[in-house]
């Protein structure tokens, strides 16, 4: 018992506001049962839930149906709201594997709607982030492993909060990225490619702090399910690294 995960009373006051509203029925306890969740995420199967969490079936069900709705982001994205950062953000993507559990029947539905894309180091899914400066991460995104890093800038463009700089290596290196950027105000810290003609400048002491995010990366990593991709679905996948950058950084 010592050694299992507990949400203290503290961390659910502060999830509390964004579970559902039962209907009908009133749910299981849900301390006991999303303290389970994050213990199975951390790396195990489902069914080697220890059982004081209760059925591994309660688990499993309650993981599903609040990541179809989008709990568990919600989760993350509410408390990141409360960053306060000012000064400066990151952005990077990295690869995470998929298991073959993830992209079995890839055949029968063509691999549509998966994200699971092929690349150089194997079928996996790409994971795009920013993260302020003390490497917590503000807002996730998914896309198949393939895909530009330029597609996941534009759909966390948006969401940027207010802030002096933007730090990323050279695979955002694009005149259009750094044009988006000073719209909105941002200083963009990149090295350009080495392929340019007239090479950019960037502060390059700034530029090593950049490793804040990497670092972030492997923290998120070291969650079973978040390393090794075993969901089929990519919303539920999400939902399971929005919810290790809420244990780890954000409760």
């Amino acid at each position: 018992m010592t050694d299992l995960f507990w949400l203290t009373d503290a961390q659910m006051a502060r999830l509390a506001p964004f579970f559902p509203k039962p209907h009908g029925k009133p749910r299981v306890d849900d301390r006991r049962v999303l303290s389970g969740i994050i213990f199975i995420n951390r790396g195990l199967r489902w069914r080697d839930a220890p059982a004081a969490f209760g059925p591994h079936k309660t688990l499993n069900n309650r993981w599903k149906r609040w990541s179809d709705k989008g709990i568990f982001a919600r989760m993350m994205a509410g408390l990141a709201g409360e960053h306060g950062e000012q000064k400066t953000v990151m952005i990077d993507a990295t690869y995470l594997k998929a298991h073959q559990t993830a992209t079995s029947m890839a055949a029968e539905k063509r691999g549509r709607g998966r994200l699971i894309g092929r690349t150089k180091g194997g079928i996996n899914t790409k994971l795009h982030a920013i993260c302020d400066s003390r490497g917590r991460p503000l807002d996730l995104f998914v896309t198949a492993g393939q895909v530009s890093d330029y597609i996941g800038d534009r759909a966390l463009l948006s969401t940027l909060p207010d802030v002096d700089w933007l730090l990323g290596d050279r695979g955002y290196d694009a005149d259009w990225f750094r044009e988006a950027w000073k719209y909105k105000g941002i200083r963009a810290c990149i090295p350009g490619r080495k392929q340019r003609k007239k090479q950019a400048e960037y502060d390059k002491r700034r530029h090593k702090r950049r490793n804040r995010i990497e670092i972030m990366f492997g923290r998120l990593k070291d969650w079973r399910r978040v390393a090794t991709r075993y969901d089929r679905c990519p919303k539920v996948f999400l939902s399971a690294i929005a919810l290790a950058a809420l244990v780890i950084f954000w409760l």
